[in-house]
């Protein structure tokens, strides 16, 4: 089956993400010049956004990345955050950019604001490309956020159900039978 064809409709295309990743980028290396930031993407979800984002940008910094989950193989957060992948340089004194694919429930992101904050950088503030506050458990606002999304199942453009999707160029939502009867 192609990809596609699960795929309910599209809410953000190819073209629209692109503009906004530059939009981001100008204005990222606008209020980050001369700072080389230290840019940390959230595997997995984050690393297109990351991989544009940085391209769009015309300042130099430098990409880390760390992984923690709160979702597990589910669809709901378990409200448990685990770190798998911490960071591998030292980010003292230096300004962070936490990258993050969607902002959902708050609950991982509000962990790893803390975290890397507890790591005595310059700053720290969160930029994520899809911000549902809807499904907000935690109360949290990014910093730079690409689109606001209603509550519906997302996938693409490093969007993931069950591993898979992340290679659409657009952001879709999943048919519920997708995902109900996995």
């Amino acid at each position: 089956m192609h990809r596609d064809q699960d795929i309910e409709k599209i809410f953000f295309t190819e073209e629209q993400i692109h503009k906004r990743v530059r939009e981001l980028g100008i204005q990222l290396s606008a209020e980050y010049a001369d700072k080389n930031p230290v840019l940390v993407g959230v595997l997995k979800g984050s690393f297109v956004f990351l991989s544009d984002l940085i391209r769009a940008m015309t300042i130099h910094c430098q990409v880390e990345f760390v992984a923690c989950s709160s979702y597990g193989a589910g669809t709901e957060t378990s409200g448990q955050v685990k770190l798998t992948k911490d960071l591998g340089t030292d980010i003292t004194g230096r300004h962070v950019l936490i990258v993050e694919d969607i902002l959902d429930s708050g609950v991982t992101i509000s962990f790893l604001k803390d975290y890397i904050a507890s790591k005595n950088p310059a700053s720290v503030k969160v930029c994520t490309f899809l911000d549902k506050p809807a499904r907000r458990i935690k109360p949290f606002q990014a910093d730079y956020v690409g689109y606001a999304c209603e509550d519906a199942f997302v996938v693409g453009y490093g969007l993931d159900y069950a591993e898979r999707y992340r290679n659409l160029p657009y952001i879709g939502v999943l048919k519920p039978e997708i995902y109900t009867h996995a």
